[in-house]
C-alpha cells in the first residue's frame, strides 16, 4: 500500500492506495501551526479507526502547495511510517513535460492531476480542478503542459461575497431549484452556481477553439455540483490527485 497526501490551501486530503484503488481516504483542515506530533496523533487515530496497519505502507507521496506545512508534515512521516516521502516537485519523474514560461511556479496539485489524466486516458485533455482556486489545464497528446487558466474557486468567491457585503449571509453552496430565485439565499446560490457553470462552459469552449476537440476531466470537492449541470465535462473523478501521486510513486521506484 502507498499513502498519498495532497496538501491544499483549505484542506489536506490523505489516501491509502492499493494499485490505483483508493482503500481509504481522510480529510483534514490545513493548519500551518500543526506540529509533527499532532500530525502523528491524527494519522494514528485515522489509520487505527479504519483498521489499516501503518507497517504495511511501503511508500508515501506528498503533493503540496503550502510550503509552511511541509516541515512538520515530513517529520511526522518519518515518525509514523518510518519512511522518506517522495515530494512532487523538481527532479521527480512524472511522465509529462511542463513547458510554461516558468515551470517551477506550477503547483504540484496541477501536475498530479495531469499525470493521472495522461496515464488513464492518453490523448489531449483539459483537467479542471475545482478547489480553493479553479484551474483549467491543457495537456497535449504528447504529454506537454504549456498553458492553463486560474480562477477563484467557487467557495472562495462565495466567501468574498458574504464577507464584503454586510447584509449578505453565509450560505450553503448548492444548486437552487430554479433560476427564478426569489429570496436572498437562493439568489446568492443561483448567482454562484449558474455563474460558475457559465464560466466553466465558456472557458472549455474557448480552449477547444484553440486546440480542437479534447477530453475534459474534472476533480475537486465542489466540482460534482458543476459537473452534474453541464454536458461539456466528460468525467468527474474525486480521486484524480490520489491516482496521479500513486502513478508518480511507481515511476520513481528504482
Amino acid at each position: 500500500m502507498v499513502t498519498v497526501i495532497d496538501v491544499g490551501n483549505t484542506n489536506i486530503t490523505v489516501g491509502v492506495m492499493q494499485g490505483l484503488e483508493v482503500v481509504a481516504s481522510f480529510r483534514l483542515t490545513t493548519s500551518q501551526r500543526r506540529t509533527s506530533d499532532e500530525f502523528v496523533a491524527i494519522f494514528y487515530a485515522l489509520f487505527r479507526g479504519n483498521k489499516i496497519e501503518a507497517a504495511k505502507v511501503e511508500g508515501v507521496v506528498i503533493s503540496s502547495v503550502v510550503p509552511k506545512v511541509m516541515h512538520s508534515l515530513k517529520n511526522s512521516i518519518y515518525k509514523f511510517f518510518n519512511l522518506e516521502p517522495i515530494i512532487v516537485g523538481v527532479g521527480i519523474k512524472t511522465g509529462i513535460l511542463v513547458k510554461t514560461e516558468n515551470p517551477k511556479a506550477i503547483g504540484a496539485d496541477r501536475i498530479v492531476n495531469l499525470v493521472a489524466g495522461h496515464h488513464l486516458h492518453g490523448g489531449s485533455l483539459i483537467v479542471i480542478d475545482f478547489g480553493t482556486a479553479t484551474t483549467y489545464d491543457y495537456l497535449s497528446a504528447e504529454g506537454i503542459f504549456d498553458f492553463g487558466l486560474t480562477a477563484p474557486g467557487i467557495e472562495t468567491a462565495a466567501t468574498a461575497l458574504w464577507s464584503k457585503a454586510a447584509q449578505l449571509p453565509e450560505i450553503e453552496i448548492k444548486m437552487p431549484d430554479s433560476i427564478k430565485c426569489k429570496n436572498t439565499i437562493t439568489s446568492m446560490q443561483g448567482g454562484l452556481v449558474f455563474g460558475y457553470i457559465g464560466q466553466t462552459e465558456y472557458i472549455i469552449k474557448k480552449i477547444k477553439e484553440e486546440v480542437g476537440q479534447v477530453r475534459v476531466m474534472a476533480t475537486g470537492g465542489l466540482g460534482r455540483i458543476i459537473c452534474n449541470e453541464t454536458n461539456m465535462i466528460d468525467e468527474y473523478d474525486p480521486y484524480l490527485s490520489f491516482k496521479g501521486m500513486k502513478i508518480i510513486y511507481d515511476k520513481n521506484q528504482k
